[in-house]
């Protein structure tokens, strides 16, 4: 992977409860961030641009990607990493998966569909190897690798680099998954374009957590079943 080479670095670090945990090799001189806040400012980013994550960089991102939650401890997940010109390569794979679905696709379509890849210097393409003889659900397999390309983007963020989920009918398409090393069983959860900031980011817009939390117990649920039987 010669072509991960380290921008100027300082030592930065995310404070948990039970201490610090120190890494090196961030892009910018204000690179301390709080994990909460690491969670809570993420927003996907706009355009990407040089440099990628560095070796460095790239190890903690996937160390923190591997410490997503794993039913069973089946370890689901493949990471499939696309710098320089192997990105055009996917491109191409994009662009024929396009043209087998779509037979009557204008070039202008099959160009733009070759150019994705190229909007960002690094791309991850997050996996789930399924094991459908498992014990464990296969959604939970899924899901698995799901809370790996999160944990990808919020460390990502944390260490200052930007971060975009893509997915469309590509991730779908059985000969792109087959190009990817994968089976038809498996998923591509997302293709995750990792970079700089191009331009920066407006502040995320802030959500209320409450409107999307209800307090449950059994008495409500009787409770409220009883009213609507009495109706």
């Amino acid at each position: 992977m010669a072509c991960l080479q380290a921008p100027p670095t300082i030592v930065a670090k995310i404070a948990c409860s039970r201490g610090s945990v120190h890494f090196a090799c961030f892009p910018s001189e204000d690179s301390t961030i709080d994990a909460i806040a690491a969670l809570t400012s993420r927003s996907t980013a706009g355009a990407l641009t040089d440099p990628a994550p560095d070796r460095a960089a790239l190890q903690q991102i996937l160390a923190a990607a591997t410490r997503a939650p794993d039913h069973g401890r089946l370890r689901p997940w493949r990471f499939v990493v696309v710098l320089g010109a192997a990105r055009a390569q996917l491109g191409a794979v994009l662009a024929e998966a396009l043209q087998r679905r779509m037979p009557d696709a204008t070039p202008a379509q099959l160009e733009r569909e070759r150019g994705k890849p190229l909007r960002a210097p690094m791309i991850i393409g997050v996996c789930a190897i399924v094991h459908p003889e498992a014990r464990i659900p296969v959604i939970e397999q899924v899901l698995s690798a799901g809370a790996a390309a999160q944990n990808i983007m919020v460390a990502a963020h944390a260490l200052g680099y930007g971060s975009a989920w893509k997915t469309g009918e590509a991730a779908y398409d059985p000969t792109v998954k087959a190009a990817l090393g994968l089976q038809s069983k498996d998923a591509i959860v997302g293709f995750i374009y990792l970079g700089m900031h191009a331009q920066p980011l407006p502040a995320p817009q802030a959500l209320d957590p409450w409107r999307f939390v209800v307090e449950w117990s059994q008495d409500v649920t009787n409770s409220a079943v009883g009213s609507s039987g009495a109706k």
